[in-house]
């Protein structure tokens, strides 16, 4: 992604922005669960969407390092999340068009990661990315991602949708 040119890009399935002016938004283990069981994605906060045609640009971000160290300290407690999967240099701090925004960075998790959720408990934490939306998979959907999770090496898993 080419920050440099923000403009251009749209919320997807890839990619989600959020303003974080109040700070570090709840919805953002929604988020952050559904890449991690999709295919990945880019968080940006302190970004918003433009009512019009739906291009994202940076707002100001009052304190974007109150906000990482925040993000840090809730992504590695179990309590919020099941599996923190990122490294230091997945969530960094970057000027756009002279505004401060954090970039999070969260890669697919592995086939033995899954199913990554939010809360305690897989059957009502765990969420997938359809388009821009956070969907929550159902009880069955879970089951098998827990079953697939389980199988060794090589075998190959059928889609969950």
């Amino acid at each position: 992604m080419q920050l440099s040119i923000l403009n251009k890009y749209k919320e997807n399935a890839r990619i989600e922005a959020k303003k974080a002016a109040g700070g570090l938004p709840h919805s953002i283990w929604e988020t952050y669960s559904a890449f991690a069981n999709t295919s990945g994605g880019v968080i940006l906060l302190g970004v918003a969407e433009n009512k019009k045609d739906k291009t994202l640009y940076p707002v100001d971000l009052p304190d974007p390092g109150r906000l990482v160290a925040q993000f840090w300290e809730l992504v590695n407690d179990k309590r919020v999340v099941s599996a923190n999967l990122l490294k230091k240099t997945d969530v960094t701090v970057e000027n756009v068009e002279g505004k401060d925004i954090v970039v999070i960075c969260v890669r697919k998790a592995k086939r033995c990661e899954r199913p990554v959720y939010i809360g305690n408990n897989p059957k009502t934490g765990a969420y997938y990315r359809d388009g821009e939306a956070d969907l929550r998979f159902t009880e069955e959907q879970v089951a098998r991602l827990i079953e697939e999770a389980k199988l060794p090496k090589g075998v190959p898993s059928k889609k969950i949708k």
